[in-house]
């Protein structure tokens, strides 16, 4: 028998060859397994507290416009000539000790971590007692230190600047991060890096009239002129230019389920809290794809009947008592809930007050809004186009300075003066209470080297015109009302 006629030979070869080969690939398949597996998850990360999970949790928004998380980690140390001060908290951006980002952003793995916006960057403040009191947290209050249109002008600065190349960050972000793996190597240089700056550049584009308008200031936003550029692609250019200017204060949102039927929005354009919820949403940055409704309906669960803070400083009962008499008679039936007028919109003829945020909302973008989530049962069906501003139930009012829907009047007591009396010019942003007028103290310009903002009442949109009733009242009436209304 010759080799060529033995069975056994070269079949043994043949498969130890192919026993190597597979051997090769299962482990080169287990490594890419390992490298790969971060980065393949999409999930979100959640908090079994829920005040925690409305600060940090996903609302949906990092998918499409999340910003890789070491990307925006790195931005403030490769950036730090486009930010007033040191870091995300120049901007006014809350950092808790204990928490990585700060208070409104959250961090959701969709192949690569990403950091988006959820609700708390708008509904969250800080409140102090004296300059030298600590900062306390106040989540659903108005976020009113946080500079959004900062924010938006800083990550359109970055996007167009010549920095913004994997050569300059990625040994920024190996310093911070202590190393990426190679696969994440590869993504960051070849697909975030660039896709990111190309993003941030179309936004810029798309959000370019941003910087026309006059500054809004920590703790307002212009709610459509973005949601028109970003969701319908409104050409921005084209636009009347009474509409381009619709900055308003943030609200407080506690207390929902009284606010459920009442006209809601600034100028009374929804009256379902549903819809406003999930328009607030896609203001933030989701879509109407990866809107995260069950993680959105656990936060709207808890601010169904969730309380507004008490006022906790000592309340002179006997004015107070005269106060709520006053109020009764001068206030509440369009400011407390069941009041005959609460809830409903005063034309703007009537009302008087700064008429840009009525006009920035459109009949054009009414339209537009409820062809969202057409196929969906939650399309939005509510929105309408109203006259005028409505009038909002006063819950936790003493938190909620400064006051009328633009945040042009300091204090509670400078609203029950008219117009001409009230201040032209203070400053925002600054979080000391001021218990004799209540509001916020706005007359400190700087503190420890931090320039606070100067707010000027003749700006197109902070006009403080108007909301006339009260101010004929005798001053002890007023400074009743006041008294009262901090127990609101």
């Amino acid at each position: 028998m010759t080799e060529q006629t033995n069975p056994t030979l070269l079949p043994t070869s043949i498969k130890g060859v192919f026993q190597r080969i597979w051997v090769v690939i299962v482990g080169i398949g287990a490594v890419a397994v390992f490298f790969l597996w971060p980065v393949l998850s999409n999930s979100p990360v959640d908090y079994a507290d829920i005040e925690n999970h409305f600060k940090y949790g996903s609302i949906g928004s990092e998918p499409v416009n999340g910003i890789p998380y070491w990307i925006w980690k790195v931005l403030p140390e490769l950036f730090p000539d486009k930010l007033p001060g040191k870091g995300y908290t120049s901007l006014g951006f809350i950092k808790e000790s204990d928490k990585d980002l700060p208070i409104g952003f959250s961090q959701r793995q969709v192949f690569i971590d990403r950091v988006g916006l959820n609700c708390a960057v708008c509904h969250t403040g800080t409140l102090r007692n004296t300059p030298n009191s600590e900062h306390q947290v106040i989540t659903t209050m108005p976020a009113n230190v946080v500079n959004l249109q900062g924010y938006i002008k800083f990550l359109s600065a970055v996007g167009v600047d010549e920095r913004f190349t994997a050569n300059r960050m990625l040994p920024e972000i190996e310093k911070i991060s202590g190393g990426l793996n190679p696969i994440e190597k590869l993504l960051y240089r070849f697909i975030a890096i660039p896709q990111t700056r190309d993003a941030l550049i179309n936004q810029a584009s798309r959000l370019d009239f941003v910087a026309q308008q006059p500054d809004w200031g920590p703790g307002r936003v212009d709610t459509f002129n973005p949601y028109k550029a970003i969701q319908f692609h409104f050409p921005m250019d084209k636009l009347r230019e009474d509409e381009l200017i619709g900055t308003s204060d943030f609200p407080s949102i506690w207390n929902q389920k009284p606010r459920e039927g009442l006209q809601l929005h600034w100028d009374g354009n929804n009256t379902s809290v549903n819809e406003r919820n999930k328009s607030a949403a896609l203001g933030a940055g989701v879509t109407p794809t990866t809107i995260d409704l069950p993680r959105i309906q656990r936060v709207a669960d808890w601010l169904w009947e969730l309380p507004p803070p008490k006022y906790p400083y000592e309340v002179n009962e006997a004015i107070a008592a005269k106060g709520e008499q006053l109020f009764e008679s001068n206030c509440a039936s369009c400011h407390a809930f069941g009041g005959a007028y609460t809830g409903k919109v005063v034309p703007i003829q009537e009302i008087g007050t700064d008429p840009h945020r009525l006009d920035s909302y459109t009949y054009e973008t009414m339209s537009n809004q409820n062809t969202l989530y057409a196929g969906y049962p939650w399309r939005f069906k509510n929105f309408r186009k109203t006259n005028g501003y409505a009038n909002m139930p006063l819950d936790g009012v003493w938190l909620r300075g400064p006051y009328l829907h633009n945040g042009s009047v300091p204090t509670l007591r400078d609203l029950l003066e008219k117009p001409e009396n009230r201040p032209k010019e203070f400053y925002r942003g600054y979080d000391v209470i001021d218990r004799a007028k209540v509001g916020f103290v706005s007359d400190v310009g700087v503190e420890n080297g931090k320039q606070y903002f100067k707010f000027d009442t003749t700006k197109s949109g902070n006009s403080n015109s108007g909301h006339l009733y009260g101010v004929d009242l005798p001053t002890e009436d007023k400074d009743a009302l006041v008294e009262y209304m901090k127990k609101l």
